[in-house]
């Protein structure tokens, strides 16, 4: 085959130029890339290639990068609704080289076009059209020749035939079996001068012909329906192919934009989804909302994944998409399918299947399961109306909704997770899709409402849950949540708090110690004794050598007496340097904090990270080894995790009526690792929970320890203990006399402590010896994790008692007057 304008890329540019360029020119030639030739008679009548296509070629001495251009396509005589139409470009084209993109197949033609380096589906005027070369995805505006010379993203165009948008003139027309194409690899900004109308004679990067190649498989003609098919994965995943739809929504921001796509024309399977999501990588995609499009890309199961995931081992589930995708407009302004209202009883109150493993291969049975219908809905529209928060709005802008406001409610408006085998099936995930400078997203605490209409497509989270990306969103109407405040501790009643201060060191800035001693003084009314968890050391997250906390402990103590606390004293014990997990760096650990004025430590010496604590006898009473001191800190089980750390406290202070207290400060292993209830895995696997029944079988042998000396003794266990009151951690320390979880005696609607993912939960717990259970008084002080602001995300918990004496009488006495006392 000849090749008739094959040439050697000249040196020096064109010398003879006309002196005056027309209105209509652009105002200046491309310095690198340009369109060399335009075809728009594939597979037509009388074609011998099969598609259209437009090449280009790069002159220059240097490579030219092409990812985030396009070449789009406008037609010959476009009226004022007419709209540019784009291709977007990957990869780069070499110096001296070609690059082919693929365009739409016409029915007829016999010779492939070579592999081709991009592919569209745009249908190219077979006699007319104009053809531009843009610096970027986003769709032209520009309807004439003289608007399109003033927008500086276009580096190339060409009209042909009649085309009203050109360079100067435009080239002849070309037909079903010619294409317009340079002569030489020059740009006058005159199409009719630089182009010739002749034989198409595509060419790709490789150098390769018609012939010496194939343009790659052809798309299978296809329905979104079956894409989805009836299981998790997609019965044409790896495939090519070609689906209609009409544009939903688009995300136009974040490393995966792209847009949805749902067919108004359903059909009868209700396992199978009528919505996908089309991948465009980080360029913002051509299409509006609205739009009829035809879509052509490979089907591919994409695993979202928090940072340091892999996707071939996570344990969410897939979003079933297409990636390297092209796309034509067929036409604008369409009514889009409508959204599925999520009401009180759409959703079914069954999670999923629990087959013990992955879910994926199972056929889908969403009038049973609300796994099952939430991924039949997968990329639909659906809608929540007058949804209430559950979940608080966090630090990527996304908070949780219910569609089921009866389900599980907690007194203030948020839904409590009950059990593993109630996961709350009326949670959904909200983030937008709307710019936030135009609509900005809700700052909502929990028991706020979205007012009206919150609808988008459904997508699924790289955390691990669906999220609906709402394209509209409800107004923000908040519920006046209060933080709440609790009764200050009578003269004879000892109050012991725990508090998750979340990585506390002294880089953090003063606002977060104000607001932490301000939960302490004013909403925990200055308790006798806080037990601390995440105190981080002296220089925070820096990995060093540095172990030392006094200066985060001297700064907070400092802060909490200047918003009118006591001058807290504390006590812990430095970790080994990187031994105790959490944030890299930070050695985090527990301590105690006490009022000296209200309550002393007894110091026993020796305590360090290493010796363990051990229960002794003195006068008849327990007492302990060192003090303060940690529980077997050398035990496999407290790998990577934080050490227990027990004090000896006497109450009051000083005077014979003063009475020994043990406190033991915990924060158990995290549950990092553990797989997400919305997960392919049912049940979850909570591969975290192994280390914590290690941890609590060491914690219940101390308690054990203790009550074999004294039975009775006054006892308390705090801290953040990483797990639920139903799960096996708890079991192992509450089973038999030992301990008791004040937690148990509150109304289902009040055991919470957290909330994640929408479920209020408790991983915080105060445990008392079961002889002090008519004695206490508890309460959960609800100030940060129902909130959009937080000083920690955990809430603080306290008990208020009177301390046992140990002599018979005296506590009979005193258990008849907590009787006849209330408590609150």
């Amino acid at each position: 085959m000849s090749y008739r304008r094959r040439v050697l890329f000249p040196l020096l540019a064109a010398s003879c130029v006309a002196a005056a360029l027309p209105v209509g020119a652009l105002a200046a030639p491309s310095p690198d890339v340009l369109i060399a030739e335009v075809y728009g008679g594939g597979g037509n009548t009388g074609a011998v290639l099969t598609h259209d296509f437009i090449e280009l070629a790069n002159p220059a001495a240097a490579p030219v990068e092409l990812t985030g251009w396009s070449v789009q396509y406008l037609t010959a005589t476009p009226s004022p609704t007419s709209r540019w139409q784009a291709t977007p470009l990957t990869g780069s084209i070499a110096a001296g080289k070609r690059y082919l993109v693929a365009q739409a197949k016409g029915a007829g033609g016999t010779t492939a076009l070579p592999t081709a380096d991009a592919t569209g589906t745009l249908a190219l005027g077979g006699a007319a059209g104009t053809v531009a070369l843009v610096r970027g995805t986003e769709a032209l505006t520009c309807l004439s020749a003289a608007d399109c010379a003033a927008d500086a993203r276009i580096r190339d165009l060409v009209g042909y035939g009649n085309a009203v948008v050109r360079e100067n003139s435009p080239t002849s027309a070309t037909a079903n079996a010619t294409s317009a194409a340079r002569t030489a690899l020059t740009d006058t900004d005159d199409n009719a001068a630089d182009f010739a109308v002749g034989e198409p004679t595509p060419v790709n990067s490789k150098g390769e012909g018609p012939g010496g190649g194939e343009p790659g498989p052809q798309p299978q003609a296809a329905r979104i329906h079956q894409v989805q098919g009836n299981t998790r994965v997609s019965p044409l995943r790896d495939k090519l192919v070609q689906v209609p739809g009409v544009v939903t929504a688009v995300r136009s921001f974040g490393s995966a934009r792209g847009f949805w796509v749902q067919d108004p024309s359903p059909d009868s399977d209700p396992r199978t989804s009528e919505g996908l999501f089309v991948h465009n990588g980080s360029i913002t995609p051509v299409v509006a909302v609205g739009d009829d499009v035809l879509v052509t890309g490979t089907v591919t199961e994409f695993y979202p994944t928090a940072s340091g995931e892999d996707p071939r081992t996570t344990p969410n589930q897939s979003v079933t998409q297409l990636t390297k995708a092209t796309w034509t407009v067929r036409g604008s302004g369409n009514p889009l399918p409508a959204a599925e209202i999520l009401r009180p009883d759409t959703v079914p109150a069954a999670l999923t299947a629990t087959p013990g493993g992955s879910i994926e291969a199972l056929p889908l049975e969403p009038a049973r399961y609300a796994l099952d219908f939430l991924e039949s809905r997968e990329g639909m529209r659906l809608r929540v109306e007058d949804a209430r928060v559950v979940g608080a709005t966090d630090g990527f802008n996304a908070l949780w909704i219910t569609s089921k406001p009866a389900q599980n409610t907690t007194v203030r408006g948020g839904t409590v997770y009950p059990s593993y085998t109630d996961a709350n099936s009326g949670r959904i995930k909200v983030e937008s899709l709307l710019p936030f400078a135009q609509r900005p997203f809700p700052k909502a605490n929990v028991g706020d409402q979205l007012k009206g209409v919150t609808e988008g497509p459904l997508d699924y989270s790289r955390f691990g849950g669906y999220v609906l990306q709402a394209s509209a969103l409800g107004e923000h109407l908040a519920g006046n949540l209060a933080r709440e405040v609790t009764r200050k501790q009578r003269d004879h009643e000892l109050a012991v708090a725990t508090y998750n201060v979340e990585n506390l060191s002294p880089v953090d800035p003063q606002a977060k110690f104000e607001a932490l001693a301000n939960g302490i003084v004013r909403h925990l009314a200055s308790p006798d004794v806080v037990v601390l968890e995440e105190i981080q050391d002296d220089n925070g997250p820096a990995n060093d050598a540095v172990v030392t906390a006094d200066a985060t402990l001297k700064k907070f103590t400092e802060v909490i007496a200047a918003a009118g606390g006591p001058r807290y004293e504390w006590r812990q014990i430095n970790p080994n340097d990187d031994q105790d997990g959490g944030q890299p760096g930070g050695n985090i650990r527990v301590g105690f904090l006490f009022n000296p004025a209200r309550v002393s430590f007894v110091d026993r010496p020796g305590g360090d990270s290493n010796t363990p604590v051990k229960v002794v006898r003195q006068h008849g009473r327990a007492a302990l080894s060192v003090s303060p001191g940690r529980i077997e800190p050398a035990n496999e089980a407290w790998a990577n995790s934080r050490k227990p750390l027990v004090g000896e406290f006497r109450f009051p202070a000083r005077g014979p009526l003063a009475r020994t207290v043990f406190v033991v400060a915990n924060h158990f292993a995290s549950k990092g690792g553990d797989q997400p209830l919305h997960g392919r895995i049912q049940e979850p696997n909570r591969t975290s929970e192994v280390q914590r029944v290690k941890q609590a079988v060491l914690l219940r042998g101390f308690v054990d320890s203790l009550r074999a000396v004294e039975k009775d003794a006054n006892l308390v266990v705090a801290g953040d203990l990483n797990d639920f009151l139903f799960s096996p951690t708890l079991t192992t320390l509450l089973n038999g006399p030992a301990l008791h979880a004040p937690m148990n005696d509150l109304p289902p609607g009040e055991r919470y402590s957290y909330v994640f993912d929408g479920n209020s939960q408790t991983l915080d717990h105060i445990l008392v010896n079961r002889k002090l259970d008519r004695r206490v008084d508890y309460d959960v002080v609800h100030i940060n994790a129902e909130f959009h602001e937080q000083a920690s995300d955990h809430d603080p918990q306290l008990v208020r008692f009177r301390p046992r004496t140990g002599l018979p009488l005296v506590d009979a006495l005193e258990d008849l007057i907590d009787c006849l006392q209330p408590k609150k």
